[in-house]
């Protein structure tokens, strides 16, 4: 049962009308750390259970640290470029490469939203933000209350390196009321970001997800010192039952990266999400 001081905490730490203006269970399980341990690294884990109206969390503390959301700020940039007009169409828009050679081979070309989303595609998502601009994206940014909501840093840089910061517990607040197509844009914007989420299929279930990786900080603001922290935040389809998720963990070699949908399938199976 949740207690007083978890509703109270919980309801702090994220808006109780994120969840369907109801203050969900909310229950820490530490068993699901050992999925990052067995795979050499230390993160986190939060996930709403929609049909419970439960979070469970793999911590206290670390879901609640705040750090720079890396690409998984394609998921409102995407939102805010379909509502603004920025892009029009998601498979029609094309973002021509700029004929910069960028170490990942495909970044390298031409790009819809769909296909830039699907490779994390920095340069393309960039250039949606500076066409978005800095006043539109606050307005977006503190309408989703997103995060710290600080956009500072640079309009086409703040997720990367600048001042935004975003916790794990906030992460499924935010995407679950995209699930809800409840953020305050239109139903098309919210309808077509979910379309263009990446899809894995984990036996009978879905998940649609999209991962972030940071570079390695030593900024203050809660940030991992000196480690770099790789995301992933989505939700899992098991027949008419959905789960929003949101994991990330340390990545002191490509390995840890590579493990994040393992582990993220291993919590998510553990709570019976899929």
């Amino acid at each position: 049962m949740l207690s007083r001081r978890h509703v109270l905490s919980l309801a702090a730490i994220v808006p109780v009308r994120a969840f369907a203006d109801v203050i969900p269970r909310y229950e820490v399980r530490k068993s699901l750390q050992q999925h990052f341990g067995d795979n050499g690294t230390a993160g986190a884990f939060a996930a709403f259970r929609v049909d419970d109206q439960h979070v469970i969390a793999s911590d206290n503390a670390r879901v609640r640290d705040a750090v720079l959301p890396a690409s998984t700020y394609k998921i409102p940039n995407s939102v805010i470029a379909l509502e603004t007009g920025v892009v029009a169409d998601p498979d029609k828009d094309v973002f021509k490469w700029d004929g910069v050679t960028r170490s990942i081979p495909e970044w390298n070309k031409d790009h819809t939203l769909r296909t830039a989303i699907a490779v994390s595609a920095v340069p393309v998502y960039q250039e949606i933000a500076r066409r978005i601009g800095q006043e539109r994206m606050q307005k977006y940014v503190d309408a989703f209350e997103y995060g710290n909501r600080n956009i500072g840093g640079g309009i086409d840089r703040f997720w990367l390196s600048g001042d935004l910061r975003i916790s794990p517990l906030e992460q499924i607040a935010f995407v679950d009321r995209l699930r809800r197509r409840a953020l305050p844009v239109s139903k098309r914007a919210q309808d077509l970001t979910a379309d263009i989420l990446p899809v894995t299929k984990a036996g009978e279930s879905v998940i649609r997800a999209k991962t972030g990786l940071t570079g390695i900080t030593d900024k203050s603001m809660n940030d991992r010192k000196g480690v770099a922290v790789g995301w992933l935040v989505g939700w899992a389809e098991k027949g008419s039952a959905q789960t929003v998720f949101a994991l990330n963990l340390d990545v002191a070699e490509p390995k840890h990266s590579a493990a994040r949908m393992k582990i993220a399938q291993l919590c998510l199976a553990d709570i019976g999400a899929i």
